[in-house]
């Protein structure tokens, strides 16, 4: 498929604003925005979609894309609803749809890492959400979708930075799970991983997250020093007495080697 055309829902959000970045110089990207702001607002490019109000086959039509990449928020009824009418619409056209899912969609499983072709099972309303998305794409013909999924994602404008850096200015303390396993990634890096995906065409699932897998306290902490703090307050939240997994590793769809990360990447790119 000639992809030339794409459309980036939620391209005001963090991850689908990185990703409207990494593309716009290479192809033609249009994005949806919900809260105004003026560069959205003056961007041609750009259209206004209210997830509870609007209906996404009037965005859909007008731009007319040959690739969708869903990062939508917002309410989990709506999004439902949203996601129907996108799998209708490549259903009917020359189209594709990328799907930005999450690692939480493996919840239930704390033992062990989760692989792209592993059984979904989640515990949280979250993850149940991620599923019933995921089972809407996999039930079209496999080249016309794709399942992102991913871990936490970090970044220097990342919500979980601001985070860290709002709670240590203010003197809160940090929750840390010392208990928790996972794997990490960060803006750059998956914007590149997505970029590549687009040009060569890819479909089925990926596991976009770093090869290694590190303790949730022990990230944390990097990050905090790497950052240029020395003495935040941390809190130490136990939710098992064992160690979990939150971790989502390729198997069977790996990328090429320069595109693949380690934890300590992440850590490095905070300066």
């Amino acid at each position: 498929m000639n992809t030339n055309k794409i459309l980036i829902l939620g391209a005001s959000g963090f991850i689908g604003n990185a990703i409207y970045k990494e593309l716009n110089s290479y192809f033609n990207t249009f994005g949806t925005y919900y809260s105004a702001r003026k560069s959205f607002e003056n961007n041609k490019q750009f259209f206004r979609y209210d997830l509870e109000e609007d209906d996404i086959f009037d965005v859909l039509e007008t731009v007319k894309p040959q690739l969708i990449i869903s990062a939508l928020r917002g309410n989990f009824s709506a999004q439902i609803i949203a996601h129907q009418h996108m799998v209708e619409y490549v259903s009917n056209h020359n189209c594709k749809l990328y799907f930005i899912s999450s690692a939480n969609v493996f919840d239930a499983y704390s033992q062990y890492p989760s692989y792209e072709y592993d059984k979904t099972l989640s515990l949280s309303i979250y993850g149940r959400l991620k599923i019933k998305i995921e089972n809407m794409l996999l039930r079209i013909p496999k080249e016309k979708m794709a399942i992102l999924r991913l871990p936490m994602v970090f970044g220097n404008s990342s919500p979980r930075i601001k985070e860290i850096k709002t709670a240590i200015a203010n003197k809160e303390s940090l929750e840390v799970f010392p208990n928790l396993i996972m794997n990490v990634t960060n803006d750059d890096k998956l914007t590149q991983q997505i970029h590549y995906l687009i040009n060569q065409n890819k479909s089925g699932i990926y596991h976009l997250g770093s090869k290694d897998l590190v303790h949730h306290e022990e990230f944390t902490k990097e990050i905090v020093k790497q950052l240029g703090y020395f003495e935040p307050i941390y809190k130490r939240v136990f939710t098992t007495n064992e160690d979990r997994y939150l971790a989502v590793l390729p198997k069977s769809n790996n990328l090429p080697k320069n595109l693949r990360i380690r934890y300590q990447d992440i850590i490095e790119h905070h300066k």
